[in-house]
């Protein structure tokens, strides 16, 4: 699945990490809200994409909708957001989307 002939990602795997790599430092974006933005698939499949194709991107600035972390890397991706000053909810290890939520437009 978002493999193209060659065994690498296939166009929309390739849109997807793209996008990521353009996710400022200390910003997010959501699954869904990646999906939405690429104009195809929805949070799952954004989900597979980075699931299979994501660590050579900033996967953790790729969040749930309530700001919680990737599953299985929590820890990493919580120093990674220490590191960049990614606005967290007080007393939580969620981002505050409200705050750290990117449009992918501009540069942050």
């Amino acid at each position: 699945m978002f493999t193209d002939e060659e065994g690498g990602p296939d166009d929309y795997a390739e849109e997807v990490l793209a996008l990521v790599e353009r996710i400022p430092p200390g910003r997010v974006m959501a699954y869904g809200d990646i999906a939405e933005y690429v104009g195809r698939g929805g949070p799952r499949q954004v989900g597979s994409v980075m699931s299979s194709w994501g660590g050579g991107v900033p996967w953790w600035r790729v969040v749930r909708a309530d700001g919680r972390p990737p599953s299985c890397n929590e820890v990493r991706a919580l120093s990674h957001y220490a590191a960049e000053g990614t606005p967290m909810r007080p007393g939580s290890d969620r981002v505050d989307m409200r705050r750290a939520r990117w449009d992918g437009e501009g540069g942050s």
